[in-house]
């Protein structure tokens, strides 16, 4: 009875659209009322599921990722694609995707790609005579390595919901698969583009390539920092993103200077409302999480999968589902919160690595991000090529089968995600 009020309620009020974060609240109030725990544990649960030193990583990479944005990076990401890649047929569907990968290294979310990099990119494909529908599927589709890429914050919070998975070999972990997604991403950008005849990006003058790559690497310098603090050893991740977020100061408001410091208060005003609303997140997911786990949830689940089949593959097969399929219905970070102390001990108990399960998770739940019905990345990108979530689904289908391909490698091939953090002792 516990579990199905608990999870019954959940679902109900969901339906109801009741914001995750007090769905998560209400559904584990009305639990303890019934079990007749105190409400004082539910909320000393909340508490201590945001007292953790690696959740200080998050404020700073958000910041950071907004300091940068504001600043223009985005522009100049985009020039330092072209100077490398935008000579070639398709060219700036090309660029899309590199730009992506550089501003994934440094934004962490895909929604802020999509949101940067299509508000510029799309209008331009599509005056260049690109469809609309590819135009929106490429940003869409590269957008995924957002998540992936260090520095991701969903990273972090998967780290804090396994009980303290290291976070740099989190981040060492997704790159591999990150970087691999972005060049099958980009195969099949340049494809189609081939195949449709698009036309190939204009040359850039040679006088202006310096300072493009000059002030293009400058911004990918705050990626390298916190990444080398982490890998040396100098720095935890927290460390890493304060010292990047500084970095990001500098560069922005003093070398690019292309805003007033005086817009740093906007800045951090919406920093500020994206993190209360990640905290909240975290501390409703930990009372429910502490629920699932004295009602047995993630036990009966894991005998529930094993009883269906013994086979790892096909445990794995059925977590990739289950994970598909609820990235549909529901945004990322609440679903890692959730999916993770059910699941994690399923895929330990068949001999996965907790960081190889991480990134699988992150990478189901990335695609989720652009998968209808309620996938975030794909209405902001439709919404910017003003297009129907039909018309950009249609379109992303070669994407999809790109990005399931992937996933697959991911799942069954672990050194893909685990060499990088073997290699540098994560």
């Amino acid at each position: 009875m516990g579990i199905l009020i608990l999870l019954g309620s959940f679902v109900l009020l969901l339906l109801i659209r009741v914001p995750i974060a007090l769905t998560l609240v209400i559904s584990s109030v009305l639990t303890g009322l019934y079990m007749n725990i105190d409400i004082s544990a539910l909320v000393q649960r909340m508490v201590s599921g945001v007292n953790s030193f690696s959740l200080l990583a998050i404020p700073f990479f958000i910041i950071a990722g907004e300091i940068m944005n504001e600043g223009g990076i985005s522009n100049r990401l985009i020039n330092l694609a072209n100077v490398i890649i935008g000579k070639i047929r398709g060219g700036l569907a090309m660029v899309n995707v590199l730009a992506s990968t550089f501003f994934g290294g440094i934004s962490g979310s895909a929604l802020a790609d999509t949101s940067s990099l299509g508000s510029v990119l799309i209008p331009m494909m599509k005056k260049q005579k690109y469809d609309a529908d590819y135009s929106v599927s490429v940003t869409i589709s590269s957008s995924i390595q957002g998540v992936m890429i260090p520095p991701s914050h969903n990273m972090i919070i998967y780290s804090t919901a396994a009980g303290g998975v290291s976070v740099g070999a989190l981040f060492i972990g997704g790159l591999g698969p990150g970087l691999l997604l972005g060049l099958l991403i980009m195969i099949l950008t340049y494809a189609i583009a081939v195949k449709r005849n698009y036309p190939k990006g204009e040359p850039v003058k040679k006088e202006e390539i310096p300072k493009i790559m000059r002030e293009g690497i400058l911004g990918l310098l705050t990626v390298v920092i916190i990444m080398g603090g982490i890998l040396s050893g100098f720095f935890t991740a927290t460390e890493s993103a304060a010292i990047g977020t500084l970095y990001a100061f500098i560069i922005t408001f003093f070398v690019y200077r292309d805003i007033p410091i005086t817009r740093m208060g906007v800045i951090l005003k919406r920093s500020f409302k994206t993190l209360s609303m990640v905290l909240f997140l975290i501390a409703a997911s930990s009372a429910f999480g502490w629920l699932l786990a004295l009602l047995k949830v993630p036990a009966l689940v894991s005998e529930a999968l094993i009883g269906i089949s013994s086979n790892p593959y096909i445990i794995i097969l059925m977590m990739v589902i289950i994970l598909l399929l609820l990235g549909m219905v529901m945004d990322m970070a609440p679903l890692i919160l959730i999916t993770t102390p059910i699941l994690l001990p399923v895929a330990t108990s068949i001999g996965m690595d907790p960081v190889h399960f991480g990134v699988l998770l992150i990478l189901c739940l990335g695609i989720g991000l652009a998968t209808p019905p309620v996938g975030s990345v794909l209405f902001v990108g439709s919404a910017i090529g003003k297009i129907s979530i039909e018309k950009a689904s249609k379109g992303m289908l070669p994407f999809y089968a790109a990005m399931i391909l992937v996933l697959l490698i991911v799942a069954y091939v672990p050194q893909v995600s685990l060499f990088l953090p073997s290699l540098f002792g994560n």
